[in-house]
């Protein structure tokens, strides 16, 4: 018998057939902590360079402003008055000049009742009258209560050695939820920081909106400041308790300038555009503003800010309407509206040079296009 011969059927490999995947991956990287390359740390190290250098540069400015504009007040060519008439006053007025070293400018004052108008006026600091029975002080704490406090400490001596009893007549005293004379200083401190705080929130969106938008959105923003500051210091703690409105429009103008400089400055500083606002409104602007310490306690170069500052402006402006309310307004109106105008005039430049730069950047890329389906054709 023939034995029939087995067929085994091999069948074709399927092309769907489950084989062992092969794997992705690369070669296994080394377990542990992560190494960072030289080049990627000296790439970390000038990132951390580029942020800390902020910090850093405010760190360095308040330090020297503040330091340098508040750690040794002493007076210099500071204007009273000695009342009194004929040569012996002349006498004594010199006399107080030269035994000041260089701190006091004393003037001859006719009267006590002229003792007070320049006092009210601003024109002197304090005037000392002596009698033969006693002897007045005339100083205005509204003024500044450090500059009463320092001609106290000068002529109160004098009275002792002449024996004389000795009085301060306070000719325009601050008000009664003012007792330092400073809430209007402390005032200008949050109009700056809610101001330039604010500047940095328009410019972030200045790009992106028209000129007009732009500074519609800034001016109303600035009135909104300026509005809570007032709100605060005159209906909610009584320290401004006349011509309210007159001083929102001038605090109104101050922040519109921070807020004209923040959008101005920002297309051309970036992230620096806070340190240098801060710079501007902080740093010299209230070491300036003769808010804590007036000029003639102060250095140089920070009397000589406070001449056209915009701070030192506004709070003149301010002390002149709650307490000196016929002086004129004439000086700090110019010089902030100087001001208000050097920053629209910045925005305006910087603004036409964006349109400029963004145009050429278009026709750049129009020009590359049009290259292209040339070289395609």
């Amino acid at each position: 018998m023939t034995t029939p011969t087995s067929h085994v059927h091999t069948s074709p490999t399927h092309p769907h057939s489950h084989a062992a995947p092969r794997s992705s991956r690369g070669p296994r990287q080394p377990s542990g902590p992560s190494v960072v390359r030289p080049q990627g740390l000296g790439r970390l190290l000038l990132s951390f360079g580029s942020h800390i250098l902020v910090p850093l540069f405010l760190a360095v400015g308040m330090g020297l402003a503040y330091l340098g504009a508040f750690h040794a007040p002493t007076p210099h060519d500071l204007p009273v008055g000695i009342v009194g008439q004929g040569a012996a006053t002349q006498v004594f007025a010199q006399t107080v000049t030269d035994q000041s070293d260089g701190a006091l400018v004393t003037h001859v004052v006719a009267s006590t009742a002229e003792a007070e108008r320049q006092v009210r006026d601003r024109e002197l600091a304090a005037v000392y009258a002596p009698t033969t029975t006693g002897a007045t002080l005339y100083v205005s704490t509204a003024a500044s209560e450090t500059t009463a406090s320092a001609a106290q400490k000068i002529f109160m001596p004098i009275a002792y050695q002449a024996h004389l009893p000795f009085t301060v007549q306070d000719v325009v005293p601050s008000g009664d939820q003012d007792t330092t004379g400073q809430g209007l200083f402390f005032l200008l401190v949050a109009l700056s920081v809610g101001g330039y705080a604010s500047a940095i929130a328009v410019a972030a969106f200045a790009t992106r909106l028209k000129p007009l938008w732009t500074a519609i959105i800034g001016l109303a923003t600035a009135g909104v400041v300026a509005g809570i500051g007032i709100v605060i210091a005159g209906p909610i703690y009584g320290i401004i308790t006349t011509h309210r409105w007159e001083i929102f429009l001038f605090a109104w103008m101050y922040d519109a300038i921070i807020v004209a400089l923040g959008v101005g400055l920002h297309p051309l500083l970036g992230r620096w555009t806070t340190p240098i606002l801060t710079m501007l409104f902080v740093m010299l602007n209230f070491t300036s503003s003769g808010g804590i310490f007036q000029p003639a306690f102060q250095p140089g170069f920070f009397a000589g800010l406070n001449t056209f500052w915009s701070g030192a402006a506004w709070l003149r402006a301010a002390q002149d309407l709650q307490y000196f309310p016929g002086a004129s307004l004439g000086r700090s109106s110019l010089v902030l509206a100087l001001w208000l105008a050097a920053a629209v005039l910045l925005c305006a430049v910087v603004h036409g040079l964006v349109a400029r730069r963004t145009r050429i950047a278009r026709e750049r890329e129009v020009s590359a296009l049009e290259e292209e389906e040339v070289v395609a054709a």
